[in-house]
């Protein structure tokens, strides 16, 4: 498996798991206050921060574990972070999808500050447009590295 796929492996586990608990604690909260009552900006930074952080620590254990993996089939290391022009395309074709849907989700989150939504509404709507363009990029970007491109 290439190092851009495990990569993108690591994206999309995290963009699922992260942003899942994040509106199970978020959404969590309506039950029992308005949306204009709930505090989500502390629990969307550090969703987005862990985001960051969970990101960088899997890529890194991904290189290592692609690093150690060459070094114990005998091959060498450096050709297995390489970039052929192949990962160059997947990647370009699943990040232009992704940010096509995102796109498209802003279009919503334009049409709820237009309509004069609670503020916690916009940020949730916003959040998960990125997410959503994030997993569908990055699926996107395995299917093609597992169908072929």
């Amino acid at each position: 498996m290439p190092f851009e796929e495990k990569v993108t492996w690591v994206n999309l586990v995290v963009a699922v798991v992260v942003p899942v608990a994040y509106f199970v604690i978020v959404l969590g909260r309506l039950g029992d206050v308005s949306a204009a009552d709930i505090s989500y900006q502390r629990p969307l930074l550090i969703a987005i921060g862990a985001s960051i952080v969970l990101t960088i620590v899997g890529s890194v254990l991904a290189g290592i574990g692609s690093g150690i993996s060459a070094e114990l089939h005998g091959r060498s290391a450096s050709g297995e972070f390489g970039n052929d022009e192949r990962d160059k395309q997947i990647s370009r074709r699943g990040d232009l999808i992704g940010f096509s849907v995102s796109s498209v989700g802003m279009v919503g989150v334009l049409a709820l500050t237009m309509l004069e939504y609670e503020y916690f509404w916009i940020a949730s709507a916003l959040y998960l447009s990125f997410v959503v363009g994030m997993v569908v990029g990055s699926a996107v970007k395995i299917a093609s590295y597992r169908r072929g491109f």
